[in-house]
């Protein structure tokens, strides 16, 4: 058997906003973009990796009053799950996420651990770590 993940949500504010940020500031390509009910959908990935991608979507989105208002409160609060990527090139990664005007919370460096990393805040306030590919 062979399992892989196909896409993980990622919870935003303004999906406009955050498609920018994903898209100019860490490469990824929009694969897919719905909308339904009032809200959007939107599909990032490198499409030379199919299988991997992130969804963007409103907290509301196809959740109820109730659910949208608490991942609201948890986005609000920085409390949501972080994305990780790898790059062959931190430091030029790093840069045009910088660019973004995305807040920095970790310039490259390395990690006890073992890995090269930094870290920002979307626009929404996800963290997202690059870390250097091995």
């Amino acid at each position: 058997m062979i399992i892989s993940l196909q896409y993980a949500n990622v919870t935003v504010n303004d999906v406009d906003e955050a498609v920018a940020f994903y898209r100019d500031g860490l490469g990824l390509e929009v694969l897919n973009d719905v909308a339904n009910g009032g809200f959007r959908w939107v599909t990032l990935g490198v499409p030379a990796q199919p299988g991997l991608s992130i969804v963007l979507s409103e907290p509301h989105a196809g959740r109820s009053q109730a659910d949208g208002d608490a991942m609201q409160a948890l986005l609000a609060k920085g409390m949501l799950p972080m994305l990780v990527f790898s790059t062959d090139d931190l430091d030029q990664a790093f840069e045009r996420a910088r660019q973004t005007g995305a807040e920095v919370l970790q310039e490259p460096i390395e990690q006890p651990w073992g890995p090269r990393d930094s870290a920002f805040r979307d626009p929404s306030g996800n963290m997202v770590r690059i870390s250097q590919a091995s």
